[in-house]
C-alpha cells in the first residue's frame, strides 16, 4: 500500500501572507500532475469552531456538506481544487483540547496526569493523519494558522516535529511562508525578517524544507542564494511569491518557480508528467478578458471587511467569467442606507444582492433595497437573511402586513412571516446547533430556478436558526410570491420567486460555498446574466 505525503505549510515575519492560497495553488499543481490531493487547516484559536465568531473577527464562517462550521480557508481549497472538504479538514485549538478532556472524563488515560505532551500532541498528529488513512488522498498538505513563534502555535509546531520523524524522510516536508519587505529609504529588500522566522522556527526543532517568500519586487541570484546559505534549503527550495493582480493567478507563477517540482523531488514522487491546467486558464483568460461590465450592489452589514463575504466575491468572478463580463461589486452598507443612498446608489445598480447575516442591525435597510430592486424590476437575489428580508418586505408592502417581521429581529411581532424553527427552540448553546450543511431541495416546473439547475432536486448547504414561516405560506401565495423550492422531507420553504419580475429570486441556502473555477455556481451565473440583460436595457 503506497504512503501518504504530507506536507506542512506555516508561516513567519506576519500574519495574512497567504498561506491558505499557497497550500491551494501547490495542491492544484500537484491534482494537475494526477495526485490525489486534500488541505486541512489548523486553527490555534480556544474556539470549538468559528461558527461564534464576528465576522469582523475572523471573515466568514465557511460550511461544508457535513455541516462543519469552518474557517474561510477552506472555501479557497474548493474554490481551487473543486474538492469537497469536511469537518476532518479544519481542527481548532479549541476541538482539540475539548476531545482530550472527554477522554480524560472517561478514564481512557488510564490515571496518566494529563500533559501537552503527548496528550495534546497525539490528538494533533491523528487529526493530521486521519484523512490520510482514509485512503482517499495520496498527499495531504497541512496548513497552520497563525505565525511561527506564536504561543498558541507551539503544540502544532511541536506536533509537526514529532510527525516527521515518525514518518521518516521523503513522506514528509515543510513549507515556510515567509515576507521579504522592501525598504523604500534603503532602496533595497531585506532577508533578516526571514532568517530571524526560520531561527526561530528551527528552535523547536524544525528545519524548513522550502521558502516561499512573499515579496513586492523580483528577487535576483543574489537575494535567492543568501537566503538559501542562510537559512539551510537548497538554492532551488527558495521560491518567489510576488504579488499578483488576482489570487487565481498563483497556480501559473508557482509553475513557473518550480514549488511542484522541487516537493515533488523532495517526497521522492515522479516528476515527469505535465500539470494539465487548461480548464484553469481558459477562465483566467475570460476573467481577465471581459467585453462589459455590470455593477452588482452587495447590500451587507459586514461590508468594511472584504473576507465577510468572501464566497459570494469570488462566486462572483467565477460567474463574470463564465459570462465573459467584468462585475463590479458595490459594497453597500444596510445600516445607512436612506433615501439619499438609494437615488444616487442603489438605482444606478444592475442587479442587487442582499447578503446572510445575523441580528437586527442593518435590518430596515435590507428591507429598504429589495423593496426597490422588486418595484424598479432591478434583477434581484436574496441569501439567507436576504431571502427572508424579501419575504418580509413582501409581507408589508404587498399583502399589507405593516408589522410583519421575523421573530429573531422582533420577537413580539404580529406577523412572524419568518420564525424560528421548532426544533431551535430549546437550544441554549449558540455553537454548532443551527441548521447546517447540505439539504435537499425540489424545484418547481416553470421556475427560474428550476431553468436555472436544469434538474428537479438540488443540494445546497445551510447555515441558519430561522424559516419561512408556513402558516403565512398560503396568504403570500395568493398575493402573488411563488414557492419555487421546497425540502422534500420537511415542506419546509427553499427559494421564493415572484412571477412579475424579470429575475427576482430568494434562497435560504448559501449557493455561493459551491461554486468553484471549474463549476461556477448556476444561480450566480443566471443572477449576472440577468444583470447583464437589464444593463444592455437600459
Amino acid at each position: 500500500m503506497a504512503t501518504t505525503k504530507y506536507i506542512f505549510v506555516t508561516g513567519g515575519v506576519s500574519s495574512s501572507l497567504g498561506k491558505g492560497i499557497i497550500a491551494a495553488s501547490l495542491a492544484k499543481l500537484l491534482q494537475a500532475r494526477g495526485h490525489r490531493v486534500t488541505i486541512q487547516k489548523l486553527d490555534p484559536y480556544i474556539n470549538i469552531d468559528p461558527g461564534t465568531l464576528n465576522p469582523y473577527e475572523h471573515g466568514e464562517c465557511y460550511v461544508t456538506d457535513d455541516g462543519a462550521e469552518t474557517d474561510l480557508d477552506l472555501g479557497h481549497y474548493e474554490r481551487f481544487l473543486n474538492v469537497p472538504t469536511s469537518q476532518s479538514n479544519n481542527v481548532t485549538t479549541g476541538r482539540i483540547y475539548q476531545s482530550v478532556i472527554d477522554k480524560e472524563r472517561r478514564g481512557e488515560f488510564l490515571g496518566k496526569t494529563v500533559q501537552v505532551i503527548p496528550h495534546i500532541t497525539n490528538e494533533i498528529k491523528e487529526r493530521i493523519q486521519i484523512l490520510g488513512k482514509s485512503g482517499d488522498y495520496d498527499i495531504v498538505i497541512t496548513e497552520i494558522g497563525g505565525t511561527v513563534g506564536d504561543i498558541e502555535s507551539l503544540p502544532y509546531i511541536e506536533s509537526i516535529r514529532q510527525l516527521k520523524w515518525e514518518l521518516g524522510k521523503q513522506n514528509s516536508l515543510v513549507i515556510h511562508l515567509t515576507l521579504i519587505p522592501y525598504l523604500a529609504a534603503a532602496g533595497e529588500l531585506k532577508t533578516k525578517p526571514t532568517q530571524h522566522s526560520v531561527k526561530t522556527l528551527m528552535e523547536s526543532g524544525i528545519q524548513a524544507d522550502i521558502l516561499v517568500c512573499r515579496t513586492e519586487h523580483k528577487l535576483n541570484d543574489e537575494l535567492r542564494s543568501k537566503l538559501a546559505r542562510f537559512c539551510n534549503v537548497e538554492r532551488e527550495a527558495v521560491i518567489e511569491s510576488i504579488d499578483a493582480s488576482t489570487i487565481y493567478d498563483v497556480p501559473n507563477l508557482m509553475l513557473e518557480e518550480g514549488l511542484d517540482k522541487i516537493v515533488l523531488k523532495n517526497l521522492d514522487l515522479d516528476d515527469t508528467t505535465t500539470p494539465t491546467l487548461t480548464r484553469w486558464n481558459e477562465f483566467l483568460t475570460k476573467h481577465k478578458n471581459p467585453k462589459s461590465q455590470v455593477t452588482i450592489g452587495l447590500i451587507g452589514k459586514y461590508v468594511e471587511l472584504q473576507d465577510s463575504y468572501k464566497s459570494i466575491l469570488e462566486s462572483f468572478i467565477h460567474a463574470g467569467a463564465e459570462n465573459e463580463v467584468k462585475v463590479k461589486i458595490e459594497s453597500i452598507h444596510s445600516e445607512y442606507i436612506s433615501d439619499e443612498v438609494i437615488k444616487n446608489q442603489i438605482s444606478k445598480l444592475d442587479g442587487v444582492l442582499v447578503a446572510p447575516g445575523f441580528g437586527e442591525r442593518g435590518i430596515e435597510g435590507k428591507i429598504k433595497a429589495v423593496q426597490y430592486a422588486r418595484e424598479h424590476k432591478i434583477p434581484f437575489l436574496g441569501i439567507c437573511l436576504g431571502m427572508q428580508m424579501a419575504v418580509i418586505e413582501y409581507g408589508r408592502n404587498v399583502c399589507a402586513f405593516a408589522k410583519a417581521n421575523s421573530t429573531e429581529m422582533d420577537p413580539t411581532t404580529p406577523h412572524p412571516v419568518i420564525d424560528i424553527m421548532e426544533e431551535q427552540k430549546s437550544i441554549t448553546d449558540m455553537g454548532g446547533t443551527m441548521r447546517l450543511g447540505a439539504w435537499e431541495c425540489a424545484l418547481a416546473e416553470g421556475s427560474i430556478v428550476r431553468d436555472v439547475y436544469k434538474t428537479d432536486i438540488i443540494e445546497e448547504r445551510h447555515r441558519h436558526r430561522y424559516e419561512f414561516n408556513d402558516a403565512y405560506r398560503d396568504q403570500l401565495v395568493t398575493a402573488g410570491m411563488k414557492i419555487t423550492g421546497t425540502n422534500p422531507n420537511t415542506g419546509l420553504v427553499e427559494i421564493i420567486e415572484l412571477p412579475d419580475h424579470p429575475w427576482f429570486v430568494g434562497v435560504q441556502y448559501h449557493p455561493e460555498y459551491k461554486s468553484t473555477v471549474a463549476n461556477p455556481h448556476p444561480l450566480f451565473v443566471a443572477f449576472v446574466k440577468a444583470a447583464v440583460t437589464y444593463a444592455e436595457k437600459k
